[in-house]
């Protein structure tokens, strides 16, 4: 998700911000500690235009 975030050229708080949750929150959900609930994927997919089940992968820094 953090590559499909900076493909899109946005800032962990403009994403948080879009979402209307706490940039705390999105990192956690970025970082795959954290899941998050179907609206979020939803809206992600839709934000980034790529599938939640392929945004829901973690992949190393």
């Amino acid at each position: 998700m953090k590559e499909a975030r900076q493909r899109a050229g946005m800032t962990q708080k403009e994403v948080a911000e879009y979402l209307g949750i706490s940039e705390r929150y999105y990192r956690f959900i970025e970082s795959g500690a954290r899941g998050g609930d179907f609206e979020i994927w939803d809206s992600l997919e839709e934000l980034f235009g790529i599938h939640q089940r392929i945004l829901r992968k973690v992949s190393p820094d």
